[in-house]
């Protein structure tokens, strides 16, 4: 009929929508938006990714490994800039698994053909006794206790989660929980075992419904899956990859032998900040980070703390004034949502290692730090339950040690973060200030 709109077909055809799939020599383990905008990318822009396909496992989603599969594991990548959405098909991942399927995980861990393994966990998983992620060490050792068993050679673990140095983090954490298991398997993982230090970076919001209705009208495919980022993406990788890698370095990501400045400017500039317009823009009313960074006071809330970071930082003025335009570029794209929701969670993970190092710093100084104070200060206010919903690992904890006078709650959670802030008057009071000024 003439003028009818459009049927979409599904998404599922890689003979029709895709590339053929690759021959799994990668596994992931965290299968969700931010991995399939970033790592994914990057191998599906490599020149040689027709040898390097992606066996990935979902970390808490159950249902999204089913609705990939039923898409013969593509799925749609909507760039978004502040004028267009560009569209593309991402089809490195060869294959897609619920993460409770620990056997096909250690079979895949197992294989020789596999060379490496790249994680995207959340900062929480790295800690054995955390809770939903909890298993994933445990999880690790065992694949790679498959894999000696096998005899299937060396391997590299690539961590791309917001920890510093966090290949050596999980080093560590792998290296005792072996031990404890089996000397033998911690001394094979130690001569055969890899572990990259990284730092990554590209903003991905969660999906709006109205995405899938977007994607179908522009592409004529309905998928189930996309993912919508930004068209800022930053990859610095420092380690060996001993059975080899991806040409991800053709597709943008940097190889270092010194990560820490990028890892530090990273965590503190971009997370920080994030952070501080989670917590303090949310108490303002805003709902995105967009909304918050139009928000003169805002703005120059985050200018302060900004300030503050850049002078710990060990890069050239000139590159740090670049990446403050480019993340005031980024935060300011009205058509990326970040919900302020969404990045506020498990800041009990996160305030530790983007705000925490400044602020100490700061002080060894003698000066106030009221910029990254203003970051605690509104995380105060949210345990307190103002502002966006509580989301975080140790929500019951955290909530029972802020209740009672202001003074008193934030003098206990500065000592919680670390006992020379909770021990520091001015710390405390400045604290107690910021947060009766943000929560009236």
């Amino acid at each position: 009929m003439s003028g009818a709109a459009r049927t979409p077909s599904p998404l599922s055809r890689r003979a029709g929508d895709g590339r053929e799939s690759a021959p799994v020599r990668q596994v992931h383990l965290g299968l969700g938006g931010f991995f399939r905008a970033h790592q994914a990318w990057y191998t599906e822009h490599c020149p040689d990714r027709d040898e390097w396909g992606i066996a990935a496992f979902t970390g808490r989603s159950r249902d999204l490994a089913d609705t990939l599969t039923g898409q013969d594991s593509l799925y749609t990548l909507v760039t978004r800039s502040p004028s267009e959405d560009r569209f593309e098909v991402v089809s490195s991942l060869s294959a897609c698994y619920r993460g409770s399927d620990q056997e096909t995980f250690r079979a895949r861990l197992a294989s020789a053909q596999v060379r490496l393994l790249t994680l995207t966990i959340t900062e929480a998983g790295y800690r054995r006794e955390a809770t939903g992620l909890a298993s994933v060490p445990d999880r690790l050792v065992a694949a790679l206790a498959a894999r000696r068993a096998a005899d299937a050679g060396p391997i590299t673990l690539v961590p791309c989660d917001n920890l510093p140095g966090n290949g050596g983090v999980l080093a560590r954490v792998i290296a005792e929980l072996a031990g404890e298991i089996d000397p033998a398997l911690a001394d094979w993982i130690e001569e055969s075992v890899s572990f990259v230090d990284t730092v990554v970076d590209r903003i991905t919001p969660r999906l709006d419904p109205a995405d899938l209705a977007l994607v179908a009208a522009a592409t004529g495919r309905a998928d189930r899956a996309p993912v919508v980022t930004e068209p800022f993406s930053e990859w610095v990788l420092r380690g060996s990859f001993p059975a080899g890698r991806p040409a991800w370095d053709h597709a943008g990501a940097r190889f270092t032998d010194s990560i820490e400045p990028f890892e530090q400017r990273k965590l503190w500039l971009l997370n920080g900040g994030h952070s501080l317009l989670a917590y303090a823009g949310s108490l303002r009313g805003h709902r995105t980070v967009a909304d918050a960074v139009a928000d003169e006071t805002c703005l120059g809330w985050l200018d302060e703390w900004w300030q503050e970071a850049a002078a710990h930082l060990e890069l050239p003025d000139t590159e740090i004034a670049d990446y403050r335009a480019a993340l005031l570029d980024r935060f300011g794209n009205h058509r990326i949502r970040h919900q302020l929701a969404q990045i506020a969670a498990d800041g009990s993970q996160k305030l530790p290692v983007r705000v925490v190092p400044v602020v100490l710093a700061e002080r060894a100084l003698g000066r106030s730090s009221v910029g990254g104070l203003r970051v605690i200060a509104g995380w105060l206010c949210h345990l307190r339950g103002a502002g966006v919903p509580i989301s975080d690992p140790r929500a019951a904890e955290l909530t029972e040690l802020v209740r009672g006078p202001l003074g008193s709650a934030a003098s206990r959670l500065l000592r919680w973060l670390d006992p020379a802030l909770g021990d520091d008057a001015v710390v405390v009071s400045t604290v107690t200030e910021l947060a009766a000024g943000l929560s009236t």
